[in-house]
């Protein structure tokens, strides 16, 4: 009796599979500079964090590679964006595998969104960057568009553009929509380079908790933008976190959120036990340290093994 249960225990502790991360690398072929917040940045060191990322997941062979957005940096110079962007995909197209790529704030400063999600492979109707996808039966990854409603990748005069200018002015009484100054709270989330799920999306999400609830599958949720408030700054969170949550609280089959976008990272586990991990920037990596993961995938908790400045995270399901 004792070697069957022995036999269990091993059979266990191997992962189904397994997955890289990383999120805003936001390279540029410019010196290193500071956030508003005075954090370094290192804009050409974080090409050499995702090479050394690429490096160790072909020796580790994850069973494919997430990238959480921000690309590259909104302050490289235009008439650089498309071959800096091309350069990037290339690095990331290194690993022996598939890459799913996610659309941030900065990937959008660079380039619109009908030159951009081609590049990015993300194949989607009408320009939009949300997809899902099942790497074993057991689990369905959901990748969420926190710019569907945003000011920046759509025309200036597209619907979803003016519906956010309208929105933020509703919202942010300040001339610089990217200024907190005088928000109060959750309220500082209200800023130009932060977005919304728009209503389509929100019934597109409904239909695929649905079907992964019939199919008994397990859930991952992915978005550029942080949706739980205690594993990110207020000023990083998705404009409308409350609602996506909303729904996603409706389903048992969702067990985490992945989000970038917040540099410095969190972890929180929600009011209905659903883990929130936040990954820490390659951005702001200083020479000879990094930020990547891998994540381990059970049928009971995700596992991630970060590298340096990257936390390793247990994310034992809690329903």
């Amino acid at each position: 009796m004792g070697s069957a249960n022995g036999l269990v225990n091993v059979q266990s502790n191997q992962p189904l599979f397994s997955f890289g991360v990383i999120t805003d690398v936001q390279y540029a072929d410019i010196p290193d500079g500071r956030s508003f917040l005075g954090v370094p940045r290192y804009y050409r060191h974080s090409l050499l964090v995702l090479q050394r990322a690429v490096k160790k997941w072909n020796h580790r062979r994850p069973n494919f590679i997430m990238n959480f957005g921000d690309i590259i940096d909104g302050f490289c110079p235009k008439e650089q964006s498309l071959d800096a962007v091309k350069k990037l995909v290339m690095e990331f197209d290194n690993f022996n595998g598939p890459v799913y790529h996610m659309i941030g704030n900065h990937c959008l400063y660079n380039l619109p969104r009908e030159k951009l999600l081609p590049l990015l492979r993300i194949h989607s109707h009408n320009d939009h960057a949300y997809y899902d996808f099942s790497p074993i039966p057991e689990y369905r990854f959901v990748i969420l568009d926190g710019y569907d409603i945003s000011a920046i990748g759509w025309p200036k005069d597209h619907p979803k553009t003016l519906k956010a200018l309208k929105f933020l002015n509703e919202k942010n009484p300040n001339s610089d929509k990217n200024s907190p100054n005088g928000l109060v709270d959750l309220e500082r989330r209200f800023l130009m380079f932060n977005g919304a799920v728009g209503k389509e999306q929100l019934e597109w999400l409904e239909n695929v908790l649905s079907d992964a609830t019939r199919l008994n599958q397990k859930v991952v949720v992915c978005c550029h933008l942080p949706l739980d408030p205690n594993a990110s700054s207020r000023e990083a969170l998705l404009w409308n976190y409350d609602e996506v949550m909303e729904v996603l609280h409706r389903y048992s089959c969702v067990k985490v959120c992945l989000a970038g976008h917040d540099h410095k990272g969190g972890h929180s586990v929600d009011s209905h036990g659903i883990h929130h991990r936040v990954f820490e920037a390659a951005l702001e990596c200083p020479p000879g340290t990094d930020a990547f993961g891998c994540v381990d995938v059970f049928d009971d908790r995700l596992s991630l093994s970060g590298t340096d400045r990257m936390k390793s995270t247990e994310m034992i399901f809690c329903r």
